[in-house]
């Protein structure tokens, strides 16, 4: 039954991570390639903070939040300069760069020998959570959380306003509208949800390194939005159900780990190919990547 639980608070911590760059890819039309940046920094931060000071989990997200979203400024710079394929290699040198301070700076981040021993997040400074069933709880009210937020965040006038520039930011500009503050805003706060997933993440593994967070796993959060699909709250959702779970199938037909770990690869290739084929919006969502 504890496995079942560890999927499912896996499972939740991609749900934030995909849907946190749908909001980004699939409304804003930005295709960033440096979400695990956000989501390793999340990680590296709230570490920082749960083993020097035991801060409560209200403030650690705060705190997360607001750091992780801060850096994300550092990119929306970024969308105003530079356009198109231009733009996705700016993302995607960013995630390098992250990369290679957390994997060179050791006297903070120890580099590839990692941080073990992460402390449990605390409920109110008092209770620590440990074990399974403590982050399963968490983490089902977290990303319940952010798909409400999602949620409304897509209807509202906000949402429009992004849904507005991937269809013609020219036009929002000439009718006196700031779309480089709402790109900003946009980047604000998919970094802010992604770092909250990197802490939570940090906090039930009790250990993080670098490898986590490198470009390839961007590129798997990015695959995930993309076979669920973009611009909706379903899309997402779908996408990482699918990512999570298919490794998990691949336990029981009995094939050595190292013939699942390249299946995996494989199936997810041919799974992105057949979608965006037959399906480019994705298989449940509504609009396509321009």
């Amino acid at each position: 039954m504890e496995y079942i639980f560890h999927i499912v608070i896996m499972l939740n911590i991609y749900i934030m991570l995909v849907l946190s760059a749908n909001l980004t890819i699939g409304m804003a039309n930005l295709l960033t390639m440096c979400q695990a940046a956000f989501y390793g920094i999340g990680a590296y931060i709230g570490t920082f903070f749960l083993m020097q000071f035991h801060i409560p989990l209200v403030a650690i997200i705060a705190i997360v939040s607001l750091v992780t979203g801060l850096f994300s400024f550092i990119v929306s710079y970024a969308s105003v300069k530079l356009k198109g394929d231009y733009f996705v290699l700016a993302t995607m040198g960013f995630q390098l760069i992250v990369y290679t301070i957390l994997y060179n700076w050791t006297s903070v981040t120890r580099g590839p020998y990692g941080i073990p021993g992460i402390p449990g997040i605390r409920i109110l400074g008092i209770w620590e959570l440990s074990g399974v069933y403590a982050y399963l709880a968490l983490s089902i009210v977290l990303a319940v959380v952010v798909v409400l937020l999602f949620d409304n965040l897509h209807d509202s006038p906000y949402g429009r306003e992004l849904r507005a520039i991937k269809a013609d930011e020219l036009m929002l500009q000439s009718m006196g509208r700031n779309t480089v503050a709402a790109k900003a805003w946009a980047f604000f706060i998919s970094a802010a949800v992604a770092g909250v997933a990197g802490v939570i993440y940090a906090s039930y593994v009790s250990y993080i390194d670098p490898t986590s967070f490198t470009l390839n796993e961007s590129i798997f959060i990015i695959s995930a939005l993309f076979i669920g699909g973009i611009g909706n709250i379903k899309g997402p959702i779908f996408g990482a159900l699918f990512v999570v779970l298919l490794p998990e199938l691949l336990r029981f037909v009995g094939l050595p780990d190292a013939t699942a770990a390249n299946l995996r690869q494989i199936i997810y290739g041919l799974a992105l190919i057949l979608v965006v084929y037959f399906r480019p919006q994705g298989l449940f969502g509504k609009t396509v990547l321009k």
